[in-house]
């Protein structure tokens, strides 16, 4: 079957748009944090929001730079800057939207299929790769909504992607 003809039930253009969806709804969840909280707060040990923003931030560009130049770099969060306040992840956040947006175009739409073992860890193809970024980003996500609802802070609705 040659995949560059064959019906899409979505196109890169419309995966790259989800994405960015979800991005923009992870932001306004950092954005709903009091600044203290970002850092402290946590449940049954896991991570603050700020390390797991940290861990997301450390993930997908860095990944996509790798599957665009075809370089397996080790995974690593520490090879992130340390950020101190929201509005420094805030930033760091924008400035990650728009890497993302440049490396993404960069994908051939043949590629997608093309196996690529990210991070040297998880060789699949592409777009799984790329759905691991997304789907890490829910999950993480879904750790800010548990948080802020136990600090009595109404989290942004799930649908909102702008």
């Amino acid at each position: 079957m040659n995949t560059t003809t064959a019906p899409q039930v979505i196109n890169s253009e419309q995966l790259l748009k989800h994405w960015q969806g979800h991005r923009a709804l992870t932001r306004h969840v950092i954005e709903a944090f009091p600044e203290k909280d970002f850092f402290e707060f946590s449940i049954g040990g896991m991570r603050s929001f700020s390390k797991l923003t940290s861990e997301l931030l450390s993930i997908a560009v860095p990944g996509l730079k790798g599957i665009v130049n075809r370089t397996e770099e080790p995974y690593s969060e520490e090879k992130t800057e340390t950020l101190t306040t929201k509005v420094q992840y805030l930033q760091k956040w924008d400035e990650a939207t728009e890497e993302i947006n440049q490396y993404f175009k960069q994908i051939a739409i043949e590629d997608f299929e093309i196996s690529f073992n990210l991070f040297g860890q998880y060789e699949a193809p592409i777009i799984q790769n790329i759905l691991y970024f997304i789907d890490n980003e829910i999950h993480h996500r879904g750790q800010g909504y548990v948080y802020l609802r136990a600090l009595g802070i109404e989290p942004p609705f799930f649908w909102t992607r702008e």
